[in-house]
């Protein structure tokens, strides 16, 4: 890709960034372009559909999420790496109201453009929830699909206001509940 090219990718993925962390990911493409100063066929030039776009967007985060994964399964006791990516897990869907819907949705689609960055995030969280689970410390009886629900469930929580303020006490309250005791 041409410098001034992938400059211009870098821009629209800035500006969309800001205007989906504000708005949601059902933000106005028309908006994302306005704001960026260009119009919409050049945001669509580089992102052809809003999945593309969003993609590119959550790329970086879903591959940083997986690294910080492989490295928690190293370190640490597997109770405590299993809820501290939970936690960042959580943290980071909030940052973008409504991407949980898409990601639910793209794990079950392969012809998604977020399907294969979706299932390795899942493959990643399941790999941390088995290491628990064969130390004895997580309960048996949920899987990578399950605990990816509940980080959709969670971020849910910190996007409604009259329930972000208790977001964290419950998240304590789910983390104790896949804990085994």
């Amino acid at each position: 890709m041409r410098a001034d090219a992938r400059k211009n990718r870098d821009h629209l993925l800035a500006v969309a960034g800001a205007v989906i962390a504000e708005q949601g990911v059902d933000a106005s493409l028309r908006d994302i372009a306005r704001k960026a100063g260009v119009g919409l066929a050049t945001l669509l030039r580089h992102f052809p559909t809003r999945e593309a776009l969003l993609e590119a967007l959550l790329h970086t985060s879903f591959e940083q999420l997986t690294a910080r994964a492989d490295a928690l399964e190293t370190s640490g006791s597997p109770e405590d790496a299993l809820v501290s990516w939970l936690r960042d897990c959580v943290a980071w869907t909030t940052e973008y109201r409504g991407v949980t819907v898409l990601m639910a949705a793209a794990i079950e689609d392969t012809e998604s453009a977020l399907h294969a960055s979706c299932v390795t995030l899942r493959a990643a969280g399941t790999r941390l929830l088995t290491r628990a689970q064969d130390a004895g410390t997580a309960r048996t009886d949920i899987d990578g699909t399950d605990l990816f629900a509940l980080i959709a469930a969670l971020a849910w929580l910190g996007d409604q206001p009259s329930l972000a303020p208790r977001a964290d006490h419950l998240f304590d309250v789910v983390a104790s509940a896949i804990l085994a005791k």
